[in-house]
């Protein structure tokens, strides 16, 4: 890919009232909302619904792609594809993956992450990848430079 792609690695499958949630947040927090399918949606989030005040010289949206994916509902091939030469995330996060939720996004540039809180490993073997919290996610968004282009 060509840009920054963060992976929520899950440990088991996701309830649908959950997967509605994540909609409706989406929905009410969305400048421009696109559903591809259950579970993929490609919006323009309001950085302020994220609690970012402080955007920087851009306009304050961040537009994305959130894809869930795993047996039973996603693309399971991709899932597939994208677990098959990670390293051993048990040993990294303390369980073997079984769905993700995809934020997904195209740019120009690298996002940069080191000394962010909430990063729970950093492995460079087989391409650089850091594992973090929600806490590391929500620092990653504040960052003033931070825009996930397409």
């Amino acid at each position: 890919m060509s840009g920054p792609v963060l992976v929520i690695e899950l440990a088991e499958v996701v309830p649908r009232a959950s997967i509605q949630r994540v909609r409706e947040f989406l929905v009410r927090s969305a400048a421009r909302f696109e559903e591809k399918r259950v579970g993929e949606y490609d919006v323009s989030i309001h950085a302020e619904s994220l609690g970012i005040m402080d955007t920087g010289d851009v306009d304050g949206r961040r537009p994305v792609l959130v894809s869930l994916m795993g047996p039973g509902i996603g693309n399971e091939a991709v899932f597939e594809a994208e677990h098959a030469d990670e390293v051993d995330q048990e040993s990294l996060i303390g369980f073997a993956p079984t769905h993700a939720v995809d934020v997904i996004a195209f740019c120009n540039s690298q996002p940069i992450v080191a000394g962010l809180p909430g990063i729970v490993a950093a492995p460079t073997d087989p391409w650089p990848a850091a594992y973090g919290s929600a806490e590391f996610l929500r620092a990653w968004a504040r960052q003033p430079g931070f825009r996930l282009l397409k």
